[in-house]
Parts: C-alpha cells; structure tokens; sequence
C-alpha cells in the first residue's frame, strides 16, 4: 500500500517535470522541422506554461475539495492526449495550440502530486524527494531526448510517461479522508506566502528557464555537439535529486538555503562562459545541486502556514514559478539574438539568484 502511495505520488510528479524541459532539449530540430525561429521554438513552452501558471490555485482548490488522486490521475490522461494529438498536424501554431492544452494537465499533476505525497506520506523530507522526482524528469528529458533528435521525439516521449503515470496513479490507495474546506474563499493569497514563492520562482522557475537554453548556449556559444551539451546541461535539472530531499532536512537553516542562491547564480554566470566543456559541466553540476536545496523549505512551509487549504497553497507558490517560466523562457532565448549568443541573458539569471537571498526568512 505504502509503495503504491509513493509510485503514484512520484508518477503525478514526474510529467510535469518532463514536460518543461522536452521541446527546449531539440530546440534547433524543433525549429528547422516547423520553419520558425528559437524565439517561437520557445513560445512551445510558453504555450504549456500559460495554462499550467493560470491553473495552479484552481487546480490545488479542486485538491483540496475532491482529493488530489482524482484531479492528479486526470490531469495525465490531458496530457497524454494533448502530446499525441500534436503529432498528428506539423504546424507551430496548432503544436503550442496542443500545449496548452497539456498544461491543464501539468497544472492539474503538479500540485496534486504534492497534496497527494502530503496527505499519504508527510514531512518535509518527502517533499523534497517528490520535488527531486519532478527535477530528475527535466533533466532525464535533457539528456534523452536529443539522442532520439527528431522533431516527434518531445510528444512522442511526453504521451508514453503522462500514460504510464496515469496507470501508476490509478493503481495508487485514495488519500485519507481531510477536513471540508470552507467555501466563499477567493483567493490563497497570503503575505506569509510571498518570500516562499520568491524563492521556488527563483530556484525551480529559473533553473526551467536555464534547462530549456543551456543545450542551445554550449551548443552555439561553447562549440559542443548537441548530444554532448545535452548530457552536460541535463545536471542543471538531474541533481536536484540529491539536493531537493537535502533541502527537506535543511528547512529550519535559513542560512544554507541564503547560501544557495548565491551559489547557484555564481554558477550559472561561470556557465555563461560556456567552454571549456569541464567547466561548464562543473558549474551546471553546482547550478543543479544548488537550486534545488528551496523546494521543500518553500512547499512544506507553505503547507504549514495555510492547513486550511494546503493544496491551494502550494498552487500559489508554485503559479509564482510558473510565471517566471512563462515570461522568462521565450525572453532568454531573445538573447541569443543579441551579442554573445544567450550570455547575457544567463548573466542576468544568475544576479537574480544571488539576489533572492535576501528574501529567505528563518524557518523558511
């Protein structure tokens, strides 16, 4: 029972991390495959992150009063639908069309996941390891999908594990029954919430924002072949299966966690060097391990603070997130057309991270 609980949890986790990073990973056979540009490669993601940062605190309200497997489970069977339904019409606007459509789905598998793991196992530490699982798929889909290298490879991978999840969440036990939540309640919106929102944002929002353009940067500006900057830029979203159930143990150490914004904006201006490949890869693997320390202190914190309705929260702090995405994404890849092909972009990134230290509270 218990480990058809963590399957399910981890499976409502894993699409959704996956989906953020599959079409950035062949962003230029994407693009020469659809006769665009990068800067519309990147409305792809856009696309998805529209409707999932719109749906967080609704879909985590759905949680909240129908129980998280039912909206979780649902939100796959989207996504598997909507990723299949794109390969059947090679037309941009019909494939950011079907990833908005997707994006209902991660929305609706995101903050379930994290109720879900919640209310079936508790505790910081289980949420920093669902939060590793969502990283580990970004990162898996960095390093996988360029080796396939076709402009089908992102739907075609994208619809077999939403489909796989949903068989996982459907064979996972129900949550245990929770309290009514009041109704009449607008809105989440907690002052409380915001310094933990910042810190998700600028941890998990802007390590998507790096993981969708560090193959193209090591690619354009660094000289690497594809496959290899994919390997290489996949340790920006893979290690935060190390550090993310670190960070569970971490959340009443508000100075680690400071410490980690100033390591991985360090890091991610060392990346925007972009050669020699040794260096790259030691500053993507410190990025990757140093973003993901956040996660749990930001979601466990956030669940603490509103027991009323925890899945609502949750959704709020990670809508924050998801705008970041969905502004930052098709931004950073504008800077490739500037002078340094996307350093620039990266340097900004990377005072950002620094500067998010600030922000972080005791007991975060």
């Amino acid at each position: 029972m218990k480990m058809r609980a963590v399957l399910g949890g981890f499976a409502l986790a894993f699409t959704p991390g996956f989906n953020v990073a599959n079409v950035g990973a062949v962003a230029d056979q994407v693009a020469h495959a659809y006769g665009v540009g990068l800067a519309v490669v990147g409305l792809f993601t856009t696309g998805l992150f529209v409707t999932h940062a719109a749906l967080q605190v609704p879909m985590g309200r759905l949680c909240d009063r129908f129980g998280a497997r039912v909206v979780g489970g649902t939100g796959l069977v989207i996504v598997a639908t909507a990723s299949a339904a794109a390969l059947g019409w090679k037309e941009a606007w019909f494939a950011i069309g079907m990833r908005l459509v997707a994006g209902v789905g991660t929305a609706a598998s995101f903050v379930a996941g994290a109720d879900y793991t919640r209310a079936t196992i508790g505790s910081a530490v289980a949420q920093g390891i669902y939060g590793a699982v969502s990283m580990a798929a970004g990162g898996l889909a960095l390093a996988l999908v360029p080796l396939w290298g076709s402009w089908q490879a992102p739907f075609v991978t994208a619809a077999i594990v939403a489909a796989a999840g949903a068989v996982l969440v459907l064979l996972a036990p129900t949550e245990p029954a929770r309290a009514p939540v009041a109704r009449g309640r607008p809105t989440v919106v907690d002052r409380r919430l915001l310094p933990l929102a910042a810190m998700h944002a600028a941890s998990f929002g802007l390590s998507v924002v790096i993981g969708n353009w560090v193959v193209t940067l090591l690619h354009r500006a660094g000289g690497e072949p594809e496959r290899v900057a994919g390997l290489a830029g996949g340790l920006v979203l893979f290690l935060g299966v190390i550090s993310r159930p670190l960070g569970g143990r971490l959340i009443d150490r508000p100075n680690v966690i400071r410490a980690s914004f100033v390591a991985s904006g360090v890091g991610i201006a060392v990346l925007a060097i972009a050669h020699p490949l040794p260096l790259a890869v030691a500053a993507a693997a410190v990025v990757g391990l140093a973003v993901g320390i956040p996660f749990a202190p930001a979601f466990a914190g956030a669940q603490r603070l509103r027991p009323d309705a925890p899945g609502a929260a949750v959704g709020f702090v990670n809508m924050i997130a998801a705008v970041t995405i969905l502004v930052g994404t098709p931004l950073l890849g504008l800077t490739f057309s500037l002078p340094g092909d996307g350093r620039i972009g990266f340097l900004i990134v990377a005072a950002l991270c620094c500067a998010t230290a600030t922000v972080v509270r005791p007991r975060a």
